[in-house]
């Protein structure tokens, strides 16, 4: 049975996928019911490690959403673990060619078509355990980090290489590797160009095209120019945001005695 990404994104529909930074069962269970079709935990950026991501994944597993990790890098062995622990999806970071796109995939599927290691300790428990192996290569997506001018100038290349589902677009170092400062949410002509092309080269590979979001409004316009897969902030920062806003209308209509 195909994942709710997956199946959305075949059906020409976009994701909106949440962001896990926080290492607690608890805030990825609260999360799972907000409505996302996917849930990230980052093990890149985050202050997540594997144990922590395993609780994560048990405590969304009664919700409908599809549980995804960001490895900390093009590795086999982390690769393989987190497939091992239950992810249906891989977003790698820092892939700048069709080299480094060949080894996310192989790492990510089953021999013929790949190199992963058998031992799905977690993921088996999805369904049968002799049924995971059949369908894990066409289930598991394999996201590839765009981030760099030499991925950009090789998307057609990466692209191109068997077994890959779709890209992801980090603004922050995207534009910190082009000179700029590291933002989400970015209006630069330049910027918004690159995402043009990338955009072309998902349609014309029959590819999707992911993007971390800072805000709500800034993820539907982005829907709305083709990417299908956004994502908006992180836990931790959507729970800031959340308190400051209370605090400040607390503060505010409270009058002199909130202050």
């Amino acid at each position: 049975m195909a994942t709710r990404v997956k199946q959305r994104i075949a059906e020409g529909k976009a994701c909106v996928n949440g962001w896990l930074a926080i290492p607690s069962g608890f805030s990825a269970e609260v999360m799972a019911q907000c409505g996302w079709d996917s849930v990230t935990v980052d093990l890149q950026h985050g202050v997540q490690d594997y144990q922590s991501m395993v609780q994560c994944f048990q405590a969304m597993q009664a919700h409908p959403v599809t549980p995804m990790v960001r490895v900390p890098w093009n590795e086999p062995g982390i690769i393989g673990k987190v497939l091992d622990g239950g992810a249906m999806g891989v977003i790698c970071p820092m892939v700048n060619n069709a080299a480094e796109a060949k080894a996310l995939a192989d790492a990510c599927l089953y021999p013929p078509k790949g190199k992963r290691s058998n031992g799905p300790i977690r993921a088996a428990m999805y369904g049968e355990a002799s049924s995971y192996q059949a369908t894990a290569n066409d289930e598991i997506l394999i996201i590839a980090m765009i981030e760099t001018q030499d991925g950009i100038d090789n998307i057609d290349a990466i692209l191109s290489v068997p077994g890959i589902s779709g890209i992801y677009i980090g603004p922050s170092d995207m534009g910190l590797s082009l000179g700029m400062i590291p933002i989400l949410d970015r209006e630069e002509p330049k910027i918004l160009a690159i995402y043009d092309k990338l955009l072309a080269s998902c349609k014309k590979h029959g590819k999707f095209a992911g993007l971390h979001n800072g805000s709500a409004p800034y993820a539907a316009k982005m829907i709305g120019k083709g990417f299908q897969l956004v994502t908006i902030a992180n836990d931790s920062g959507l729970m800031a945001k959340a308190a400051r806003e209370t605090v400040a209308t607390t503060r505010k209509e409270g009058g002199a005695a909130a202050n």
